[in-house]
């Protein structure tokens, strides 16, 4: 396969070389670069404050001047300053495990989707703690809302996915060029890579992989006439499971899928509120999360044979893998009208949790419980399978 980096890739893929070093000088000259950046993903003024005084606008900007490649802004800019007052400010415990049983080579890490930046953000953060490559990420360009947000975004690694296409046709272009510039940036650029299990964050708690994920990965081998088997022994696929403690977006989760199952009840077409994503990215951002855990899995074993088969075992990798919670457990036996798991939940402050949702409709209370509650049902079905 000939690949022509500039013609093919160029609109999808990373800022590099001077694209790079351009979007990095618009944001040197955004104004409110740091004020904005730093209100985005903080709550605690007096934190904020604290960080602006020390950090004046003037070295944050200098500090841009000596990054120049995607790889140094995610270290240097993302990991050593933002991720790390995120963690600081938001977060309880950040933990991780399994990283260092992988080997040291490109993977393509397929995790379960509750944040919508956070997720690949998190596990960023722990390869660069493990000192291992980091990722290129694969969002929508629906999150590419203006200038701004594209330059952020683009000079930390991200493959953007055009959501939207004119024609059957089209779509299928752009799937098999997105798989393209995956299999290129893996064997040639020798990047790891990160996409979600499928479209979409989870909302009700279940992790579930679209088949279309690995079916969409593996495109660009089987266009190489390369079986199933094969391209697994070429290119490495791991599993990884994120657990939040406590999901900042859940209300607004359970509202969204609520206003969404009422449209389609009506046969309407459901519509996202303008900037939605974004509110959601902030709220995720900004908002306590409690205890966060990644676990890293085992590479996929090249005995799969197809996408089906690779789909099912992410699944069971990510639901035995996923670090349940005093609040999963808790509103599992709510959810069941048990005491199954009263031990895993006896020193949480259920009163303070409850209160939480007291202002919210019992329709929408009920669903954030489910959506806590649902990992221990994945868990329990995959154990008992």
């Amino acid at each position: 396969m000939h690949i022509d980096y500039e013609e093919d890739f160029r609109d999808i893929a990373p800022f590099e070389g001077e694209d790079f070093e351009q979007a990095v000088e618009r944001l040197r000259n955004y104004p409110q670069f740091t004020d904005n950046f730093m209100d985005l993903i903080s709550r605690h003024s007096r934190l904020v404050n604290k960080w602006k005084s020390f950090h004046s606008k003037n070295i944050l900007r200098n500090e841009l001047k000596y990054v120049h490649n995607y790889d140094e802004f995610q270290k240097n800019i993302t990991s050593d300053v933002f991720l790390s007052l995120i963690v600081s400010s938001s977060i309880d415990e950040f933990t991780f495990d399994g990283i260092q049983e992988l080997e040291d080579k490109p993977h393509i890490y397929i995790s379960n989707h509750r944040d919508i930046v956070l997720d690949t953000a998190l596990l960023d953060l722990a390869l660069y703690e493990s000192d291992r490559t980091l990722c290129e990420m694969v969002i929508g360009d629906n999150l590419l809302v203006n200038q701004f947000a594209t330059d952020l975004f683009k000079v930390n690694g991200a493959i953007t996915v055009k959501r939207t296409a004119n024609s059957a046709a089209e779509l299928r272009e752009e799937t098999l060029r997105l798989s393209r510039y995956m299999l290129y940036a893996l064997l040639e650029k020798k990047k790891s890579l990160w996409i979600a299990q499928k479209s979409g964050r989870s909302k009700d708690g279940v992790d579930n992989t679209s088949t279309a994920i690995p079916k969409m990965i593996y495109l660009a081998a089987r266009e190489q006439k390369m079986g199933f088997s094969d391209f697994l022994k070429e290119v490495s696929i791991v599993p990884v499971a994120i657990s939040y403690q406590y999901d900042p977006c859940d209300v607004s989760k359970g509202q969204s899928e609520i206003r969404k199952l009422k449209a389609e009840g009506c046969y309407n077409v459901y519509k996202k509120k303008k900037y939605q994503d974004i509110l959601e990215l902030v709220r995720g951002l900004r908002l306590y999360k409690g205890n966060v855990h990644i676990q890293v899995g085992k590479p996929l074993d090249s005995s799969i044979t197809n996408a089906n088969d690779a789909a099912r075992e992410i699944d069971r990798q990510i639901h035995l893998n996923y670090r349940l919670w005093d609040t999963n457990y808790y509103c599992y036996d709510m959810v069941n009208n048990s005491t199954e798991f009263e031990e895993y939940y006896k020193d949480m402050n259920t009163k303070k949790f409850n209160r939480k949702y007291k202002k919210f409709n019992q329709e929408v209370v009920d669903y954030v419980y489910r959506e806590y509650a649902n990992p221990v049902s994945s868990f329990l079905n995959e154990k008992n399978a």
